[in-house]
């Protein structure tokens, strides 16, 4: 990979290697989320049915999930392990509208640029990401810990954070 691609490439033109090193390594896309639409019934396509929902991030995370290191156990299984879990791709990034603001694919999609805290920014290492709070450590609690009926009580505002 060169230094810096994602600052002379599109999001289109990156290598596979290069499209996986985007990812900051946060956690926040295994936290539990839950959509609350208005009027999605009746919204036509997807601007207009995020127009209607509202997106509401809980501090359950995916069971596997490590929360220390904000690292999926099970990455390349992880879609048949959790059919849930959302594989971000060229062709679906722009239907993501669920995805935190701090993430980088979607500040990129959006022309926000990389954050300072990404460890591509911090040789190769998370550290400047979680002494921001910009990742999940030490704030979730396992979905098989709580009762799912009750995700209400989880309600996280923290996600919503982008310091850059």
């Amino acid at each position: 990979m060169s230094d810096r691609f994602w600052e002379t490439k599109t999001l289109d033109e990156m290598t596979r290697t290069e499209w996986e090193a985007l990812c900051d390594g946060c956690g926040k896309c295994c936290l539990h989320k839950f959509i609350e639409d208005d009027e999605a019934t009746e919204a036509t396509s997807t601007d207009e049915i995020r127009d209607h929902e509202q997106v509401h991030y809980t501090n359950i995370v995916c069971s596997l999930l490590n929360t220390k290191t904000c690292d999926c156990t099970q990455y390349q299984n992880r879609t048949t392990l959790v059919p849930d879990c959302v594989q971000l791709t060229r062709d679906n990034l722009k239907d993501i509208f669920f995805m935190p603001n701090s993430c980088t694919y979607r500040r990129l999609y959006e022309g926000r640029g990389m954050p300072s805290w990404h460890p591509l920014l911090n040789k190769g290492k998370k550290t400047a990401m979680h002494r921001q709070g910009m990742s999940v450590r030490g704030k979730t609690v396992f979905e098989c810990d709580v009762d799912l009926d009750k995700f209400e009580d989880y309600i996280a505002r923290w996600p919503l954070s982008d310091c850059d």
